[in-house]
């Protein structure tokens, strides 16, 4: 199989899960028995992490650079966003990709700028078309990255920052294997609790449920490269901040800095 043949098996199973998984979710909500999908999906989603190691190897041994994708998780209401925000205007070169959801703008967010504020169709259209990279639905919304968005910014050597629930990881850990992945914490459930009930707008019952989501996602911070403990913001800024520095000189980055102090040379 040549890199193209590689390239289209690629792209057509970023088509096939999405569509796999969504069926598989119509079809719990309806009550059928979704197991041998599931089996399924548990092969595609293997001969895409095949593929996505193919497809890296390709472009090291062609020499072609890429950006660096760095995915921050964590639970509602940890600092993740604050941190992220923070991270991009002391790093002007890191560029946020902005996702897409289907719930409503919240006081001070901007379309293009926070997400892309689409509706379930349209969502679900690009779902279809194989367009995100990942998608999730979360308290009754629907979050997604684009795919071509990503794959467009690291193919101009543009470092990218993600800002996605733990599910929406692991899927791009599928598909970028080479990728950062940092997982931020509270210091503790009682302060997580605390902070949510400190937004204002959460109900009891609201605020149990992502209490409890929170403590399974936190349980996927096991995986995750490096993790942080969100006690102070600036301690956390400064924490993402040398992790990006530190995968920057990491030495796989060693022969293209190199080359670069080489052909200065007078």
């Amino acid at each position: 199989m040549n890199n193209e043949e590689k390239w289209e098996k690629y792209r057509n199973l970023l088509r096939e899960i999405p569509q796999i998984s969504c069926n598989i979710k119509i079809m719990q909500d309806r009550g059928i028995d979704t197991l041998p999908l599931e089996h399924k999906l548990e092969i595609k989603q293997g001969e895409l992490m095949k593929m996505s190691r193919e497809c890296r190897h390709s472009n090291s041994s062609s020499n072609k650079e890429s950006g660096l994708l760095i995915v921050v998780s964590a639970p509602s209401g940890t600092g993740k966003t604050t941190i992220c925000k923070k991270m991009m205007e002391i790093i002007p070169d890191l560029r946020f990709s902005v996702s897409y959801t289907t719930r409503t703008p919240r006081q001070g967010e901007e379309h293009g700028k926070d997400y892309y504020f689409i509706d379930e169709a349209e969502f679900r259209r690009k779902v279809t078309e194989g367009e995100f990279a990942e998608w999730a639905e979360n308290y009754g919304h629907l979050y997604g990255t684009s795919f071509v968005e990503v794959k467009r910014l690291l193919d101009n050597k543009i470092d990218i920052l993600l800002d996605v629930d733990p599910r929406g990881a692991k899927s791009l850990k599928e598909k970028y294997p080479d990728g950062i992945f940092v997982f931020v914490l509270p210091p503790s459930i009682d302060v997580l609790e605390a902070r949510l009930r400190g937004r204002g707008s959460e109900k009891d019952d609201m605020l149990r449920m992502r209490l409890n989501k929170a403590m399974d996602e936190m349980r996927e911070a096991l995986w995750y490269d490096y993790v942080i403990v969100n006690e102070r913001i600036e301690d956390s800024l400064d924490a993402l901040r040398s992790i990006y520095i530190a995968e920057k000189c990491k030495r796989k980055q060693v022969p293209r800095l190199l080359q670069a102090v080489l052909k200065n040379r007078r």
